[in-house]
């Protein structure tokens, strides 16, 4: 990538969104560089990629690379965003900007989606971690659920303050953890320490069927499920409305995804490969306990449980974070219940944070029902509302170059590289996978066939607001906003 200049637009944005205001600004430079990390380290890597590596084998490595690769420039584009305008409303606000209020309602639901259905796989994550020791194996996995949910929105409603501090030291554990695997890992593979009865090393990937040990279709399958893996990467992009000096501070913390992507995705990856065939992992229980298990070493395995279970709980708190944050940019605007838009005296948006939460409710239900496929079916509706999402942001980078091209907006320094290519192959990968899913049968086809009703849904839904949505943007006028 290019070094550009981080400098901010010459000019102001003439947008001016009311859900920006009321937050507070505590949030500081290691908060959103460890935001960032946590981020692109979470429930899909820690639990999802055990079922992945036994679907895919050894190719999984090249999935994650592929798709961290479009990751990063979603991230990239929704910088550019935040540093011509920075809004607690991120990309909402923006695609009301550039698309109108139908724009930005899209948007925010899909997001809503997206995140909804990721807190039910969090806490479904959370009680099959907490399964993994034998002092709750027999506590109902939806009882352990429902304690993960009360837990983690208790800790979110105190302040954005709290929520910071939560996820800076969260992410300090899942690095340094995986930091830990990998040093071992590495260390094993040097010393040819038998892992299993299994010595490390290619071959076992050359005596396992190599690298596409079932052929290129599994790897190519597992692509929506990768996708969900690296939800979240736009998490940094919320924060930046409750962050002094964004424009000094966003560019580094979003450039040092792509790195991060390259070690601890790729790399941790790679080295899970190496440590034991691909036929040893497997759904339901992380890789890396896995292999620490096999390891043999007293108490590794539950240390390393502790931490997956750690990332599962950051990752439900930072989705409750962020959809309070879109839920009230929407409520201000009349596109989302009044509810979602009060604010608590700790500055946080309580309405949106507790419907959200309202959704986790289901998952409990979902586990006390099918506790063996929860994780499965909410993974792919997250997957939709994922790359829902994703659309969005590169539609937004696009609508946002073309006004550049036609001189209305000044683009900042920190721009996305190769625009309007880059927008438009993005948005074509993005179409490739839900096709996938709808290639792979079972439940993401089921999924896929759901759009329509998705899409009937959000229609319905903005002939529900559409009458208050005007009524705010009147009032706004009227006020000279």
């Amino acid at each position: 990538m290019s070094d550009l200049t981080t400098a901010p637009a010459k000019t102001t944005s003439p947008h001016v969104d009311a859900g920006d205001e009321g937050y507070s600004k505590d949030l500081k430079s290691r908060h959103i560089n460890m935001i960032a990390i946590g981020g692109a380290i979470g429930t899909g890597l820690f639990l999802g990629a055990g079922g992945r590596m036994a679907g895919a084998g050894p190719s999984l490595a090249i999935a994650y690379a592929v798709c961290g690769v479009f990751a990063f420039f979603v991230v990239r584009a929704l910088g550019e965003l935040v540093l011509y305008r920075p809004s607690s409303g991120a990309f909402v606000s923006y695609a009301r900007e550039f698309m109108g209020e139908k724009g930005a309602y899209s948007a925010g639901w899909l997001y809503f989606l997206n995140w909804s259905t990721t807190a039910v796989a969090d806490i479904t994550a959370a009680a099959t971690y907490a399964h993994f020791w034998s002092m709750f194996s027999s506590v109902p996995q939806w009882v352990c659920a429902l304690v993960a949910l009360a837990v983690v929105l208790t800790a979110n409603l105190i302040s954005v303050k709290y929520f910071g501090e939560m996820e800076f030291w969260f992410s300090i554990i899942k690095v340094a953890a995986l930091v830990a695997f990998m040093c071992v890992g590495i260390y094993l593979i040097v010393t040819q320490h038998a892992v299993d009865g299994h010595t490390p090393g290619f071959a076992s990937i050359s005596d396992h069927g190599g690298l596409f040990p079932s052929g290129v279709m599994p790897m190519l399958l597992v692509i929506q499920g990768v996708v969900f893996a690296y939800a979240s990467v736009e998490l940094c992009g919320v924060a930046a409305g409750e962050t002094e000096h964004p424009e000094k501070i966003m560019p580094k913390a979003i450039n040092s995804i792509m790195w991060r992507v390259g070690i601890f995705y790729v790399g941790s990856v790679v080295l899970l490969a190496l440590l034991l065939p691909y036929t040893s992992y497997s759904d339901g229980q992380s890789p890396f306990v896995t292999v620490l298990a096999k390891l043999g070493v007293p108490g590794a395995a539950g240390v390393m449980n502790l931490v997956v279970l750690t990332a599962a709980l950051s990752s439900l708190n930072s989705g409750l974070y962020s959809t309070g944050r879109i839920l009230r940019s929407m409520s201000l605007s009349g596109s989302a219940p009044r509810f979602t838009g009060l604010m608590n005296k700790g500055q946080v948006p309580y309405g949106g944070i507790l419907l959200t939460a309202g959704f986790g409710v289901l998952g409990v239900v979902l586990n006390y029902i099918v506790p063996g496929k929860a994780f499965e079916i909410v993974l792919n509706f997250a997957s939709i509302g994922i790359l829902g999402t994703w659309g969005m942001i590169m539609l937004c980078s696009l609508l946002f170059w073309r006004r550049a091209q036609d001189g209305r907006v000044t683009r900042p320094g920190y721009r996305l590289p190769w625009a309007p290519y880059t927008q438009i192959v993005t948005l074509v990968f993005l179409a490739c996978v839900v096709f996938l899913m709808w290639w792979g049968g079972g439940v993401g086809r089921t999924t896929v066939y759901c759009l329509p009703l998705i899409a009937a849904a959000l229609v319905g839904g903005w002939f529900l607001v559409r009458g208050r949505v005007r009524e705010v943007a009147v009032e706004r006028q009227s006020l000279g906003e």
